[in-house]
């Protein structure tokens, strides 16, 4: 796909257009941080349990993933401004829904349907990316734009918190809904319009054949499914078990999932950007993920050694939160030409499945072998992406090898 005609290449509107797409990615998935943030001020006023908030999540991340496909091929046909229009729209609905809902129903409603803008966050915003930057810049926009995701919790985490002690949990809610409004006109202002599909168009690398992209397609969606079933499963019970299991209080608690998200910011940010170069691309997924075990494996031992558990916290977030960044990165440099919007839900669907499936699982298992032997399952999943990510990678080295002398006589056979 080339560089939208109408779009600039200067600093300032890249900066527009990453700016835009970090909000959307912050957007795509507020209602999810909304309820984990005002879970206290909620489950006490619609009369909700603490396992029914739970299950919110497991019925957006399973609702996502099952959307993924459809999502996808709506980007590749409608375009990514319409669909990230859509995106807020649907985002906006499913606050109004929440903010107004009298009972656990309706709260379920309104995560199901916002379900649909997490499906259709990486393929639009990945699309965009390569309508209207240039091929240099790429993979730092997608790093930036994939650290959203944590500005979102932030943003759910302190300003709206901070509102809903103020003004009542359901008109910060309200608040979200109107920003998201406004946040879809930036969208429909700051990005190009939407090309008609071309078929026969060619991606910024224009090397890779539609048989091994479907290929890497499919490796990253396996080895999503591992990566997301370890991260939320750290996401969802981490502040638990600093209180219960270290004996932190709530704040300082409350504190590792903030360290958390920092330390995935600058994770997302920095590995996407040496990502940039295709043949570090290839190898990232593995040694991420590997990091990311060896991380989980602290945890398990956090208990034993003072202060340890804040090493492994950034750990987890520099090198298991920058795993879907990554990703990403890879899919927009293979995408095949008409379908970076279906590669990516395809990825981003394995990702969602592994959220909807790691927490529950944990969960189960909890009561049974406890927190150490817990985050040493988390650690075994992490190990399996990895496993998953460098055969791929052997596997991706080993065709290029062998692609390169078929390439060589092409050359030399249209020279002569």
């Amino acid at each position: 796909m080339q560089t939208h005609p109408h779009v600039r290449t200067d600093r300032v509107a890249v900066a527009s257009v990453t700016g835009v797409l970090t909000a959307a990615m912050g957007f795509s998935m507020l209602q999810l941080f909304v309820l984990g943030a005002l879970g206290p001020r909620i489950v006490p006023d619609l009369g909700m349990s603490s396992a029914m908030l739970g299950f919110t999540t497991t019925v957006g991340f399973g609702t996502a993933a099952l959307l993924s496909p459809i999502a996808g091929r709506a980007v590749d046909l409608l375009g990514p401004r319409r669909c990230l229009g859509a995106l807020l729209g649907m985002v906006a609905c499913a606050l109004a829904l929440i903010a107004s809902a009298p009972g656990y129903g309706v709260l379920l409603l309104a995560v199901g349907l916002g379900g649909a803008p997490q499906a259709l966050a990486n393929p639009a915003t990945n699309k965009a990316i390569l309508a209207a930057i240039p091929a240099p810049r790429r993979a730092g926009v997608t790093g930036t734009k994939q650290s959203g995701v944590q500005l979102g919790a932030i943003a759910a985490g302190l300003p709206l918190a901070t509102l809903a002690a103020v003004a009542g949990w359901r008109s910060a809610v309200w608040v979200a809904a109107g920003i998201a409004v406004l946040t879809a006109a930036w969208v429909w202002r700051i990005l190009p319009a939407d090309v008609p599909r071309n078929p026969q168009g060619a991606n910024a690398f224009g090397a890779e054949s539609g048989n091994r992209t479907a290929g890497v397609v499919r490796w990253l969606a396996v080895f999503s499914v591992f990566l997301g079933a370890g991260m939320a499963s750290i996401n969802t019970y981490l502040a638990l078990f600093g209180e219960r299991r270290l004996g932190l209080g709530a704040a300082a608690a409350g504190m590792l999932v903030a360290v958390l998200g920092v330390a995935g910011i600058a994770g997302r940010i920095g590995w996407a950007r040496l990502a940039a170069k295709p043949g570090v691309a290839v190898v990232l997924p593995a040694g991420l993920a590997a990091g990311s075990a060896v991380a989980a494996v602290l945890l398990a031992v956090a208990p034993q050694v003072n202060g340890l558990v804040w090493v492994a916290v950034i750990a987890v977030g520099v090198f298991g939160m920058a795993g879907n960044a990554v990703s990403m990165v890879l899919v927009i440099q293979r995408a095949a030409p008409g379908r970076a919007g279906r590669d990516s839900a395809v990825v981003s669907a394995g990702f969602f499945a592994g959220f909807a499936i790691g927490p529950p699982l944990f969960g189960f298992l909890l009561p049974v072998i406890g927190y150490r032997d817990g985050w040493l399952t988390v650690a075994a999943e992490f190990a399996a992406a990895a496993g998953v990510a460098a055969a791929w990678a052997l596997r991706d080295r080993g065709q290029r090898s062998r692609a390169l002398p078929d390439r060589a006589r092409r050359d030399r056979t249209a020279q002569a």
